[in-house]
């Protein structure tokens, strides 16, 4: 699926072979309805991309949190090693 920017419903469908096309397009629809998926029309085609900045958002609000502790915690590791023991 990461070969091309833009993927139709059939491409999705064979990628996703435990789901039916009816299951794809309600989970595209989905997807499209809360801004992660963006489609453009070209003719009768539909292509779906992911919408990135939303993405990266939930990704900087969930992971963000949890990755500023451990930086911190290997800041002052860096810290105590180079300074030695007190």
């Amino acid at each position: 699926m990461h070969e091309r920017d833009g993927q139709s419903l059939a491409s999705l469908g064979t990628a996703l072979p435990a789901m039916t096309r009816f299951g794809v397009m309600k989970h595209l629809a989905v997807l499209e309805q809360a801004g992660l998926v963006v489609t453009h029309r070209a003719g009768r085609s539909k292509l779906h991309y992911l919408n990135a900045v939303p993405i990266q958002e939930i990704a900087d609000r969930w992971i963000g949190k949890y990755a500023a502790a451990t930086t911190a915690a290997l800041t002052e590791l860096r810290r105590d090693l180079e300074t030695g023991p007190a």
